[in-house]
């Protein structure tokens, strides 16, 4: 690996406001804000808009769509499109 080309690689606390949930990680990902952590220590930190804390698909408040009706009126169009043309054309 070439030396000085890489961006330092340290550790950073990404925060979520909505959720009031935060985590330490490391990132090459730089702010010029700050907090102080729960191990006394200050680090970057960064706002996200959404993480694993707020998003539906892991908070289990998913909605889930029906996709049998899209599903569905793509095979009736196809059924109508092979009738109209012929099955082997």
């Amino acid at each position: 690996m070439k030396r000085d080309i890489h961006p330092e690689y340290r550790p950073v606390v990404y925060r979520d406001r909505a959720a009031n949930f935060a985590f330490l990680t490391r990132s090459t990902a730089t702010s010029d804000q700050t907090v102080e952590w729960s191990d006394g220590n200050t680090y970057a930190v960064i706002d996200v808009q959404i993480s694993s804390a707020s998003h539906p698909f892991w908070t289990g408040r998913q909605r889930l769509l029906d996709t049998e009706g899209p599903v569905e009126r793509f095979r009736a169009r196809y059924a109508r499109h092979r009738h109209r043309h012929g099955a082997g054309s």
